[in-house]
């Protein structure tokens, strides 16, 4: 059984033991998160929302908190003497899908 799943404005497709980073949500190693924007639902029978699936949701834990690797943004004009160089780090989240109600 898997479920098509939207957070921090991305598509997930998770199965259950999973184990997912997705954008920082709310919540300490450990807690219980739950997701409600489901958009499809597949197994036996697939089922699609418009545009989520009444009832359902998807459980998870908060394994960890952490941010991604650095991403150097460097910005140039020639002729002009314009640099500009930025770093940036996103945050995420690490879940892992224990249950999918459907």
């Amino acid at each position: 059984m898997y479920a098509v799943i939207e957070t921090g404005g991305k598509q997930y497709k998770v199965s259950e033991g999973d184990i997912v980073f997705i954008e920082k949500v709310a919540g300490a190693e450990g807690d219980a998160v739950k997701f409600d924007k489901v958009l499809a639902v597949g197994g036996d029978k697939t089922v699609f929302g418009t545009p989520v699936v009444e009832g359902a949701s998807v459980d998870a834990k908060v394994l960890a908190q952490g941010k991604a690797k650095k991403v150097i943004v460097f910005k140039y004009k020639p002729k002009k003497g314009e640099k500009c160089k930025q770093g940036h780090r996103q945050l995420y989240t690490k879940v892992q899908i224990e249950k999918i109600n459907a």
